[in-house]
Order: structure tokens, then C-alpha cells, then sequence
């Protein structure tokens, strides 16, 4: 009787954890109270309850679940205050309330036993619990600017799930965050291709390229879930809008979510394909059938990635780009898409596992309209009225490194009565707040000089108050760099030791600032100083920026697509070729 419980029990839990994982938390719930019919104390069965009314407050807003979760939790952390699920759901309350100096230490508790999981008979419960606790703790860890605890966090799941394609999406963001920091190149390669080894049993499609030769337009596919309000589709617009019509014939695939920005994008492109809720096998099908020449991925390792699509090689040529700042570690994708500062001569490109392309001007082209309708104009700097110069940082504040938190402590220290105005969505909550301000507190910087600005949608605007603009390192900003030039902020950035630490670099190349550019750390603070005293200077850059910009080879699309497709041409002779 008792062993029939307890497989009774286990049967129950694994299905309130499936009911979660589909969104499905009413019944997830309902699981929990098939647990406590079986004993009316479990803390398994009081924390799942716990846990689906959190969720579902999260999702209503409805308080009085909210009420009914933390009733259910003080219940079970009072009779088994050592449960794990209890642990979970308790870190889950904190993060409810986004109380990450609570959040992240009860995260910590619970991850602690991994190492006693022999310990726990708990069979696949233990891992789900603990698979659960990685994710959560890798998110809070990210908006908490702790991206090295996030990444081993999301690496750490990918090893409690037998799933392939669940490991795989776990590394995969394990990837991604492992770019906030500097780890060596050699170290990063490996990481992306144990990525490779994840997908590596997908099967993959062949390629008639006799029957593709005979046809005049090249079939290009364009393939993101950011087809939306995202960072990365400001530099979307050019692939869908602006390609040359008699020669190529242009396809998107978007897997993400819609908004009023896809409604835009679906008008562009000769083909629209919603593929929402598809499998990447059904994706890969779909663009088979398409008999796409050339496939282009815009998201690589970013949220919801599209490259276990890729994996089944549906396009006889696959190409990375735009969406990514480094290798896929894919075997099947072929090339990746960057230019000649990102990856100069002198960088053999050994860390990517495509061949590069390196295009002669900027790889990216920001295109802003299909956005916002927000045309900047040139104004006075701030310093003007002000008396005294602004700095800022619109950035994630994830991507604001020791070593960058040390150089702005220099650049302030060097101009007096300066300040630093942040502005990043942990500045929008209290623990967020406190954690940003001990950082700087941390390297010697006088707090009183920052202020701390909340993520909000007219950020645009507000850059009206940021007389110079700095970049982080070694993971760029590329959407914010090009923002603040639109807006006629300079930009002072660090030529890096990566490609993804030259993105500021051949941004503000392209827009015609090379002497914003820094090459070493101790350029980096000069070059800040140096135009913060430049009044005159400062003054008419933020008159003339606009129009500047808007003229530079950076926001001309045309120019952009034309190098583009002549790459585009150039590797589809190379397969043709390859195949004769």
C-alpha cells in the first residue's frame, strides 16, 4: 500500500510538472491536490500548489491567488521546511516580487544539494526541481549583471534533462551568456561545439543543385523569432525590403510572436511564412519545399533560437548573421556573416567554426523607421544648459564589466562635477537599484554622481540628456550605440580582441566617427575626457549627428544590400561550383 502511494505520488508530480511546463497551471494545481487526497501534509503536494497559484497570479495579476500561494508555502516550509520543491517555490516568491537579494540566495540553498542528489530519493522529481531552479536562477542572475552565474546555471540544466532538444536549448542560452564576459577563444569554440554534438543525430536534407543552376532568381530565406519589437530587427528592414526584385526572390520565415512591427515586416518579402508552433522539423520541411538556395539565420544563440531548425540542413547553403556576435558551432551552417573591423585581416577567424565573410563596411544597417516614427533633429548638448557633462549608458547593465565599471570611475574622476546617468531595466526595481550602486561602491566610485534610470518605452527621448554616450566591453552595444547616434549622442567605444568586442567599433566606422574609436582601456577614458572638455566640439556633434548619421553608409540601405548580394552570389557560384 505504501509503495502504492508512493508511485501514485511520483505519478502525480511528474504530471503537475508536464501541466507546467505546457502552461497549463490550473491543472497543475489540480495535480497538487490529487497529492494531498494521498496525505494531507505533503510538502510535495502543498509547495505545487504553491507554485501554480504564483503562476497564475503572475499571469492575472489576481492578488488573491497570490494569497492562496503564500498560504500554501508558509504551510509547507512550517512541516518540511528541508522539502526542495518548498525551496523552489520560495525562491520563485522573491522572484515573484523581484526581490533579487532574497531570490538569488534562495536559489543557491536549493541548487546546493546537486551535490548531495545521491542523497535524495526523489527519482526524476529531484532533477525537475533542480532543472527548474537552474532556469530561474540563471534569469534573476542575468537581470542582477551576475552573467557568468547565469550561464553555468543554464549549462547546468542542460546536463539534469535527458531531452535532446531541451539540452540543447539550455546550452544554447548558456552560450549566449557566456558573451557578457571574456573567456578565451579556444574556450568558446569548444563550448559551440559540443553545441553541434547536441544536434548532431537530426537528419538532413539533399540537394539537387543541377535543378537549382537552371533557375535565373536566387531564393533567399530569412529565418528569426524576432520578426517584432526586438533589438535586433532594427537592422532587419534591408534583407526584406530592399533586395534587387530581378534577382532574387526573397522568403521569411518567422517563428516568434506577432505584434504591430511583424504586420509591417509581413508586407515586405515576397513570401511571409507564419511558423508559429511549428516543430524545427516541420520548419525545416516547409523551407525544403521552398527549395530555398540560400538560408540565412538571424537569431543564432539569442531566445528561442532557430538553429535546431538549420541543424537539418533544409538550404544548401546556410549563413549566420545580424542576430549573434558569435559562432553557431553548427556544422551545418557554412558561413557567418561579418566585415572588416569586426574580424580584421589579422584575425584568422579560427574561432568560428563557418567560414567569415567579411564584409568592406559594416555588417549591420540600422533602419529604424519600420520601428518608430521618431526623426531626431540636431539640438544643443546638455552641457550647455547644464553646466556640467552628462554620461550614459542605456545598455544592459549585464553587459557592465568590472574592468568597465573601473574605467568610468577614471573618466569621472577626470572631469569634474561629471555624472553617469544608467539607464537599464534593473534600475527598475529596488534590489536592482542597490545592486548597481554597490558595484560602483566597489571599485572606489562616488555613488552620489550616478543616476539611475528605469527601462521606459520613450528611452529615445532621453538620450536629449546624455552629452557623451560609453560603450561596455567586452560585450558591445549594438542597437544602443546606433540609438545614441541617431539621436546626436557621440559614442566612445574600445576597439576589443573579439568580434563581438568591435561592434562599437565598426558602428561608429560606418557612421563616419573613427576618432571615437579607442584602442587600449587608457585611450578609451582619454577619448571620453578629451571631447568632455571640448565644449565647442561636443556642441556641434550633437547639432550635426543626426543628419550625419542618417547620411552615413550606416543607415543606407541600398549600398548595404548591394554588398550584400553580391556576397549572396559569390558563395552560391563557390557551391555551384563544389558541386560540378
Amino acid at each position: 500500500m505504501v509503495l502504492e502511494k508512493a508511485l501514485e505520488k511520483e505519478n502525480w508530480l511528474k504530471a503537475g510538472d508536464d501541466f507546467c511546463q505546457q502552461g497549463d497551471f490550473s491543472s497543475m494545481r489540480a495535480a497538487g491536490r490529487e497529492i494531498l487526497e494521498l496525505n494531507d501534509n505533503d510538502g510535495d503536494g502543498l509547495a505545487m500548489i504553491a507554485e501554480a497559484s504564483l503562476y497564475l497570479s503572475a499571469a492575472t495579476g489576481d492578488k488573491l491567488e497570490l494569497a492562496r500561494a503564500m498560504e500554501k508555502l508558509l504551510k509547507a516550509e512550517e512541516l518540511h521546511p528541508d522539502n526542495l520543491r518548498t525551496k523552489l517555490v520560495r525562491g520563485l516568491a522573491h522572484w515573484h516580487e523581484f526581490a533579487l537579494d532574497k531570490a538569488i540566495p534562495a536559489f543557491e540553498a536549493l541548487l546546493s544539494h546537486m551535490d548531495e542528489a545521491g542523497n535524495h530519493v526523489l527519482g526524476d522529481s529531484f532533477h525537475r526541481v533542480m532543472e527548474k531552479g537552474c532556469a530561474f536562477y540563471a534569469d534573476a542572475c542575468l537581470l542582477a549583471a551576475m552573467p557568468e552565474k547565469a550561464a553555468r546555471a543554464a549549462f547546468m540544466a542542460a546536463g539534469l534533462v535527458e531531452d535532446k532538444d531541451k539540452k540543447a536549448s539550455y546550452h544554447s542560452k548558456g552560450l549566449f551568456l557566456s558573451n557578457y564576459r571574456s573567456l578565451s577563444a579556444s574556450r568558446m569554440l569548444e563550448l559551440h561545439q559540443d553545441f553541434s554534438r547536441l544536434l548532431r543525430a537530426k537528419m538532413v536534407f539533399p540537394h539537387n543543385v543541377e535543378k537549382r543552376r537552371r533557375e535565373h532568381t536566387l531564393r533567399v530565406g530569412y529565418i528569426s523569432p524576432d520578426f517584432r519589437m526586438h533589438a535586433a530587427a532594427y537592422f532587419f528592414t534591408p534583407f526584406l525590403r530592399d533586395y534587387n526584385k530581378g534577382k532574387f526572390k526573397v522568403y521569411a520565415y518567422s517563428t516568434g510572436k506577432s505584434d504591430h512591427v511583424t504586420a509591417r515586416f509581413r508586407k515586405m518579402p515576397e513570401v511571409w511564412r507564419d511558423m508559429r508552433d511549428k516543430t524545427p522539423q516541420q520548419i525545416a520541411h516547409q523551407i525544403f519545399d521552398d527549395r530555398i538556395d540560400i538560408l540565412v539565420d538571424l537569431s543564432g544563440h539569442s531566445q528561442n533560437s532557430c538553429l535546431p531548425v538549420l541543424a537539418y540542413k533544409p538550404a544548401p547553403v546556410q549563413l549566420s548573421a545580424i542576430g549573434y556576435i558569435n559562432t553557431t558551432g553548427l556544422q551545418e551552417v557554412d558561413y557567418f556573416l561579418s566585415d572588416e573591423v569586426c574580424l580584421p585581416a589579422t584575425d584568422p577567424g579560427t574561432s568560428f567554426t563557418e567560414s567569415t565573410i567579411r564584409l568592406p563596411g559594416c555588417h549591420l544597417c540600422y533602419v529604424p523607421e519600420v520601428m518608430h516614427n521618431i526623426k531626431s533633429e540636431g539640438h544643443d548638448a546638455p552641457v550647455k544648459k547644464n553646466g556640467y557633462v552628462t554620461f550614459g549608458s542605456f545598455n544592459n547593465f549585464a553587459k557592465v564589466s568590472r574592468e568597465v565599471l573601473f574605467l568610468w570611475r577614471s573618466i569621472l574622476d577626470m572631469v569634474p562635477d561629471s555624472k553617469l546617468v544608467i539607464k537599464s531595466k534593473i534600475c527598475s526595481i529596488l534590489s536592482g537599484r542597490e545592486i548597481v550602486k554597490k558595484r560602483f561602491a566597489e571599485v572606489g566610485a562616488d555613488v552620489d554622481r550616478l543616476e539611475l534610470r528605469p527601462y521606459s518605452p520613450d528611452y529615445l527621448q532621453q538620450y536629449a540628456d546624455i552629452d557623451i554616450a560609453l560603450d561596455t566591453f567586452p560585450y558591445n552595444g549594438g542597437l544602443t550605440t546606433c540609438d545614441a547616434l541617431y539621436m546626436g549622442v557621440p559614442v566612445v567605444a574600445l576597439n576589443g580582441k573579439t568580434h563581438g568586442s568591435r561592434f562599437g567599433a565598426s558602428i561608429l566606422k560606418s557612421a563616419g566617427l573613427d576618432n571615437l574609436v579607442a584602442a587600449t582601456e587608457l585611450d578609451y577614458v582619454n577619448k571620453a575626457v578629451a571631447l568632455a572638455r571640448n565644449a565647442e566640439l561636443l556642441n556641434m556633434l550633437h547639432q550635426e549627428l543626426p543628419l550625419a548619421v542618417r547620411q552615413s553608409p550606416l543607415m543606407n540601405s541600398k549600398a548595404y544590400m548591394d554588398m550584400v548580394e553580391e556576397t549572396y552570389s559569390g558563395i552560391w557560384a563557390r557551391y555551384c561550383r563544389g558541386n560540378e
